[in-house]
């Protein structure tokens, strides 16, 4: 018999790993859920007809992590080599880019001035920025904490000369305090998917179905527009 999304959850909740520490994606008030990826999720539900159950996490790392501890059935992860040796993605279904936030007073201008000897860059774990920087940075030193709004605070307490975020989430977090500023450019342009646990899932050419349908429909372009994404971000074509 054929393999349909609706293995994800027979006679059980859809448990769905929502990334909170992602303001491009996800926009939580404490109560509500908003955004692209609960928006995708929900639909999903809906299409097989299942509850949704969020799982939440306040960082990539930590989703990617508990793939193969049955913590989720459907997530939302950037797409990278090294993590699809136990998850398997579908097709983008937006592309984000991340920068640093400086100090008011830093020398530095623009991302490209950023990766120079003497300074110290802090980024989160496990996000798709920090592999980043790990592959590329050359004379700029790299230091790691917990999670985006983790890096955030430690930054903003003083911790290292630039931090690196998905620029929404940077925005979200810093707002107009005058003391940081958020450089121009584009440190990586970060494509996102929805994943399974497990690398060779069954279904993932299933979801992959759902995703373009999701973009040919205009469901994706509808769902950011509505929460106001960044013009500077844009969907696959």
């Amino acid at each position: 018999m054929t393999a349909t999304l609706d293995d994800l959850a027979r006679d059980t909740p859809l448990r769905v790993a929502i990334n909170t520490g992602n303001r491009a994606l996800v926009q939580s008030d404490g109560k509500d859920l908003n955004g692209i990826s609960p928006a995708l999720a929900r639909r999903l539900a809906a299409e097989i007809g299942a509850q949704m159950v969020p799982v939440i996490y306040d960082g990539a790392g930590k989703v990617f992590d508990d793939a193969d501890h049955d913590k989720w059935d459907v997530g939302f992860l950037a797409i990278d080599e090294k993590r699809a040796r136990k998850i398997a993605f579908t097709r983008p279904y937006i592309v984000i880019e991340a920068t640093f936030a400086v100090r008011a007073a830093s020398d530095l201008a623009d991302v490209g001035e950023v990766d120079r000897a003497g300074v110290r860059v802090l980024t989160s774990t496990g996000s798709a920025y920090d592999m980043h920087l790990t592959k590329s940075l050359q004379h700029a030193t790299l230091e790691r904490s917990g999670t985006p709004p983790e890096s955030f605070a430690e930054f903003r307490e003083g911790r290292c000369d630039a931090v690196a975020g998905v620029r929404e989430s940077l925005a979200g977090f810093f707002g107009d305090d005058p003391a940081v500023r958020i450089l121009p450019g584009v440190l990586t342009s970060v494509r996102q998917a929805m994943v399974l646990p497990r690398a060779d899932h069954p279904l993932i050419g299933a979801l992959d179905d759902f995703v373009a349908r999701a973009i040919a429909e205009g469901f994706v372009a509808d769902n950011t527009q509505a929460r106001k994404i960044s013009a500077r971000s844009r969907h696959p074509h």
